[in-house]
């Protein structure tokens, strides 16, 4: 009987929730898939059809996450695999001063979850809006050259982070769910950027990574740092 239901579990759990903001591609894509399947028949255009409608509930998903909120942990706003860990100068649109920071970049691949997290718990202290280019969002000038929608999140001790949500070759729309002055919890949704992207998170001045270069990240549950931690930062190889 315990085989029976783990079996169950693992099978319900396949099934992860679409997020609202994707219901109406689903039933745009449905749609269009019922109607060829009406007028040809179950041909090879209405298995492309069947596909493409599921492949948007998949794009859409928006699983339930397990976030660590022991006080001053970061975790990563979004799924994908660490493109790039930097000490940089913030951009002067982020109003961050010109003190250096670490960046961490998180590139998402158009087969990650898309739903975008905070990574601290805060308020909602600025949200600003750069119009821009649709280039390679793994690319390093993507942070500067690429549409983008960068929030400021200030925590209770004053400190900020940044979170940048940059569009890419793929993706043509940043949607964010939050506005100016809104308090937040680490790990809730905040946005979300559709069809492959990049998500860049500016720590606090004088804070390091805790992730490497080539590594996976889990939206919401994987810690990239710990502002109460002294560790100047971590070796890392692959094996």
């Amino acid at each position: 009987m315990a085989d029976q239901t783990s079996v169950l579990e693992s099978i319900v759990s396949f099934f992860v929730p679409v997020h609202p903001d994707g219901h109406k591609f689903v039933a745009i894509a449905a749609l269009i898939t019922v109607a060829i399947l009406f007028f040809f028949g179950l041909n090879t255009l209405g298995w492309l059809g069947v596909i493409a409608t599921a492949y948007v509930a998949y794009f859409f998903r928006d699983p339930e996450r397990v976030v660590p909120m022991r006080e001053g942990l970061v975790v990563a706003p979004a799924d994908g695999k660490i493109s790039s860990v930097e000490t940089v100068i913030p951009p002067m649109e982020l109003g961050l001063g010109e003190d250096r920071r670490v960046r961490v970049s998180i590139f998402l691949s158009v087969f990650d979850v898309h739903i975008n997290r905070a990574p601290v718990a805060g308020r909602v202290a600025k949200i600003i809006y750069s119009p821009g280019l649709f280039v390679n969002a793994a690319a390093d000038k993507a942070s500067e050259d690429n549409e983008r929608n960068s929030v400021i999140l200030e925590m209770p001790d004053g400190q900020n982070i940044a979170v940048v949500q940059i569009a890419g070759l793929i993706a043509r729309r940043i949607v964010t769910f939050v506005r100016e002055g809104d308090r937040i919890g680490k790990g809730e949704r905040f946005g979300l950027i559709r069809f492959g992207s990049r998500v860049d998170v500016y720590l606090p001045v004088g804070k390091t990574a805790l992730v490497a270069v080539g590594q996976r990240a889990v939206g919401g549950e994987t810690v990239i740092a710990d502002l109460l931690s002294q560790e100047t930062g971590r070796e890392y190889r692959r094996i």
